[in-house]
């Protein structure tokens, strides 16, 4: 026995929807197909808008799609006539009539969807927002709803240098990796935010890999270090931003600058009076120096960062050897230090270090 098709629905017989799905779900959609099948009348706009209607308040309701489309179809099944031996064909307004209202429903739900997401990530910018900054109402709470439990200890990285595509897919790939529950990316101020449990330091290594596989030339992490609560991710991020800030201003090469790794810079600038008062007077004579100052600057921070090492100080400035020497003895006739010795290298490298955190010379 062939089964049945989509047979007329007189305007008096109600077409039902199945019990599993709440009775108003198909309202409009009921009312399509009478007035197809009694009327052979196609639905106007209004009747479309009450089915794309019925479509958001059913995913607003958490039913499946495949769900409602089905009961929509079933909607148009009526049983055939018991002495008829092939069913009735339907009326010819019923199957567009049909397809039209099925995709009213459709375009309902899709449009709910849509407004669903919207409304979420709009809520996670929010609480990025109020985490990062240390806004606390609710924050617990509302940490729970994207994993986060505040009370463990966490860790920031931020990258500078952001590719338009890159923090969905790189959010997606993390998440794949170590679960939704454990990872937090999000966009805040130009910078891309990671935010890993303390636990799962390898989540920092994996996003700094993928920062340097997706992002255009020019990008740098900065890592805080780990913290512990709401106030510790505030400090981690702040941290993190603060590496990234600090690399530029020493001129630092280096793609991945870790908060650890610079923790005397904030000691040295917490007293800024004792700094400038440093910077003037050790590096003050350089300024009347021939050729300017910033050669002699040039020199003393390859010099430390090679470790008094003065060839591969040169190799790092593209000069000779002796171009370097020259240019240390020139420093310490005029500032009366010497990269030589220890004390005073050590009193050399805080005033260079000064100069450039606090931009010297000034006006």
């Amino acid at each position: 026995m062939p089964p049945p098709v989509p047979a007329e629905l007189p305007a008096e017989v109600p077409a039902e929807v199945p019990a599993e799905l709440p009775a108003e779900l198909l309202g409009g959609h009921l009312r399509v197909l009478r007035a197809a099948a009694g009327t052979g009348r196609l639905p106007g706009r209004d009747e479309l808008d009450a089915c794309r209607a019925d479509g958001r308040r059913a995913a607003e309701l958490g039913v499946p799609l495949r769900r409602l489309v089905d009961a929509a179809l079933a909607a148009a099944l009526t049983p055939r006539a018991p002495s008829a031996d092939v069913p009735a064909a339907p009326p010819p307004a019923l199957l567009p009539a049909l397809r039209r209202s099925v995709g009213a429903l459709m375009a309902g739900y899709e449009e709910a969807q849509h407004a669903a997401l919207r409304e979420a990530e709009q809520e996670r910018r929010v609480f990025v927002d109020d985490l990062l900054q240390g806004r606390a109402e609710r924050l617990a709470e509302r940490a729970e709803h994207f994993g986060l439990r505040l009370a463990e200890s966490y860790q920031v990285a931020v990258a500078r240098g952001l590719d338009e595509n890159g923090p969905d897919r790189i959010e997606r790939d993390l998440t794949a990796r170590f679960g939704s529950h454990n990872i937090l990316v999000a966009v805040r101020d130009g910078l891309l935010v990671c935010v890993v449990p303390a636990t799962l330091p390898a989540a920092v290594g994996e996003f700094t890999h993928h920062v340097r596989s997706r992002f255009p030339a020019g990008w740098r992490v900065g890592v805080g270090r780990p913290q512990r609560g709401p106030g510790g991710i505030v400090t981690s991020y702040r941290e993190a931003a603060g590496a990234l800030d600090l690399a530029d201003r020493l001129g630092l090469r280096h793609d991945v600058v870790k908060a650890a790794d610079l923790l005397v810079f904030p000691v040295l600038l917490r007293d800024r009076g004792a700094m400038e008062d440093l910077v003037t007077s050790v590096l003050s004579p350089m300024l009347g120096a021939r050729g300017g100052h910033e050669p002699l600057l040039e020199t003393l921070e390859a010099v430390f960062a090679a470790h008094g090492n003065q060839t591969a100080a040169a190799r790092r400035l593209g000069i000779s050897t002796r171009a370097v020497t020259y240019r240390l003895q020139r420093v310490h006739r005029l500032t009366g230090f010497s990269p030589d010795d220890p004390t005073q290298r050590f009193t050399l490298e805080t005033a260079v270090l000064g100069a450039r955190l606090l931009d010297w010379p000034w006006d």
